[in-house]
């Protein structure tokens, strides 16, 4: 586990999860906790590595029919962001 910071929230994911029931807490919760999501290995291992050795930690995560949303927390661990992919 690691430290979230605040919170931040985009409008479009803010949209695309109130249409789909998604919980954006269930989300964090799976980020903080490493579990990465979606993505490629060769990622999963770069936020592994991130965790030890300092970085910006990425997750990709299905809703709606596996649309994908992304979880974000920057390298200092001040801000964690959810966001669509054409949001970043």
């Amino acid at each position: 586990m690691f430290p979230l910071g605040d919170i931040r929230i985009t409008a479009g994911a803010s949209a695309l999860m109130g249409r789909e029931a998604a919980d954006p807490v269930r989300l964090l919760y799976r980020h903080e906790r490493g579990d990465w999501g979606n993505l490629p290995d060769e990622d999963r291992a770069a936020n592994d590595r991130v965790l030890r050795e300092g970085g910006r930690l990425v997750s990709r995560y299905c809703v709606d029919g596996c649309k994908p949303i992304y979880v974000s927390t920057e390298a200092d661990r001040s801000v964690t962001t959810i966001c669509l992919p054409e949001e970043v």
